[in-house]
């Protein structure tokens, strides 16, 4: 493996890492509505488990309002089900054609344990990509001791990683204080 090769396999698994800190960000709640909140329930439809976003449309007609119109009528109230046993502090309204989903308001205590949260998954993204930048570094030692490669490029490449890592960390600090600043914002 190349220098180039591993530089590039060690960024694209920082940036999986950033993609998948930005999903779990998506899931927490803000004072907003927003479909990604229900995108991970899935219902029962044709006598296997499916994802709701895969039965029905989800939009958000205003700031406070989830709506779901199921393309299927008759799976709305397995719809509705799924989204009760779903815990998510929202109670489905069901008007015979579409579900309602009414997003409260949140209170401060529940916004600061929602922003420790943000926290705590920024942290876990930023342990992975420091895991990410361990292994690039290992792997160019290795391959530049078995390729006979110069020294110099193999600390250069390693000090690229760092540098690489530094970014990502930049990214996910930024995305975290975005977060933080959505959910403690009334």
């Amino acid at each position: 493996m190349s220098a180039d090769e591993i530089l590039l396999e060690t960024e694209e698994r920082l940036d999986k890492a950033l993609t998948a800190l930005n999903n779990d960000f998506r899931r927490i709640r803000t004072g907003r509505a927003n479909p990604a909140m229900i995108e991970h329930v899935q219902a029962e439809a044709y006598g296997s488990m499916m994802p709701i976003n895969q039965m029905a449309s989800i939009s958000v007609p205003e700031p406070t309002q989830i709506v779901i119109k199921p393309w299927d009528k008759t799976q709305l109230r397995l719809i509705e089900i799924a989204l009760t046993n779903a815990n998510l502090g929202m109670a489905p309204q069901n008007d015979g054609e579409l579900i309602r989903l009414n997003v409260p308001a949140l209170s401060e205590e529940r916004r600061k344990q929602l922003a420790i949260q943000a926290k705590e998954g920024a942290e876990k993204c930023k342990v992975s990509m420091r895991n990410a930048r361990r292994e690039g570094i290992k792997t160019m030692e290795t391959e530049g001791k078995e390729q006979k490669l110069p020294e110099d490029l193999v600390k250069k490449t390693c000090d690229d990683i760092s540098e690489l890592l530094k970014e990502y960390e930049a990214k996910a600090e930024e995305s975290l204080k975005q977060k933080t600043e959505d959910i403690l914002t009334i």
